[in-house]
C-alpha cells in the first residue's frame, strides 16, 4: 500500500490536488481516504459520493489537528489494510505550521497557494522542507515573474523538496505528481513508521487550560518580550 500525506494551509487547495490524484488512479488502484480537521468537514462525504472511496474523518475538537492525525495514523493504516486498499491518502488540517504530518515511508506532499504571498513558504518552513514534493496551486492566477520568485522562496526554505505548479482544479502539470505516486515506496504489514521531523518539545501550559497571560504564570519554555533571541528555543 501506498501511504500518501498531503499537508498545508486551509484553502491552499489540498481536497482539489487529492481529486485529482483519485481521478487519475480510480480505475486500477483502491483508494482510501482520512482527513482530520478541527471542528467540521465535508471532504469525506463529498469524495465518497463522487468516487465511492472508503473514507473517514476524525475532528481534534481541542486537540492540536496534528496531534490527532499522529495519534490515529497507525489506526488509519490498519483500517485502509482491512479495506485492501492500494492507496491511503491523508489530509491534515493543515493549521499548524511547527508540526509536520509526514512520515517514513510515506509520499510527503506540501500544497501551497502560489497567490498566498511570496513569502509564504518562508513562514511555513518545516511544512515545506520535510515534503516530497511542493505543490504549488492557483498558478493561473498570477504571472510568470510571480511563479518564479515564489519558487525561489520555496528553494530558499529547501533545495531537495520537488515543486509541481498546477492549476489543480484543471489538473493540468500534475503529470509528473502522478508518476511520482506511482514510484512511491509501499507500505508492508508490520513496517514501522516514524515521523520524519521532530515534534514541538512539550505541552505547554497553554494548550492544556490555562487562561493567564503573561510569562510569570506559565512555566515550560517561557521568555519575555525582550529576550536575547526573537525565536524560542527550548533548553
Amino acid at each position: 500500500m501506498i501511504l500518501i500525506i498531503v499537508a498545508g494551509p486551509p484553502s491552499s487547495g489540498k481536497t482539489s490536488v487529492i481529486r485529482q490524484i483519485i481521478r487519475h488512479f480510480i480505475s486500477e488502484k483502491k483508494i482510501t481516504y482520512l482527513k482530520i480537521d478541527v471542528v467540521q468537514a465535508f471532504e469525506d462525504e463529498e469524495l465518497k459520493k463522487e468516487f465511492g472511496i472508503p473514507t473517514r474523518k476524525v475532528y481534534s475538537g481541542d486537540l492540536c489537528p496534528d496531534h490527532t492525525g499522529i495519534m490515529v495514523l497507525e489506526d488509519a493504516i490498519t483500517w485502509a489494510e482491512n479495506e485492501e486498499a492500494d492507496i491511503l491518502i491523508f489530509e491534515s488540517a493543515g493549521l499548524c505550521l511547527r508540526c509536520t504530518p509526514y512520515t517514513t515511508q510515506s509520499l510527503g506532499i506540501c500544497v501551497i497557494s502560489s497567490i498566498s504571498g511570496v513569502n509564504a513558504p518562508l513562514k511555513m518552513a518545516p511544512m515545506v522542507a520535510l515534503a516530497d514534493i511542493a505543490v504549488v496551486t492557483k498558478t493561473d492566477l498570477i504571472s510568470q515573474a510571480e511563479k518564479e520568485v515564489f519558487r525561489e522562496c520555496i528553494e530558499k526554505v529547501t533545495n531537495t523538496t520537488e515543486i509541481i505548479e498546477t492549476n489543480a482544479l484543471e489538473g493540468t502539470g500534475l503529470r509528473y505528481l502522478m508518476r511520482r505516486i506511482n514510484e512511491a515506496p509501499t507500505l508492508a504489514k508490520g513496517d514501522k513508521v516514524l515521523l520524519r521531523g521532530s515534534p514541538p518539545l512539550g505541552v505547554c501550559t497553554i494548550c492544556v487550560g490555562k487562561k493567564e497571560i503573561g510569562w510569570q504564570h506559565h512555566f515550560g519554555v517561557v521568555r519575555p518580550l525582550d529576550g536575547a533571541d526573537n525565536i524560542y528555543r527550548g533548553d
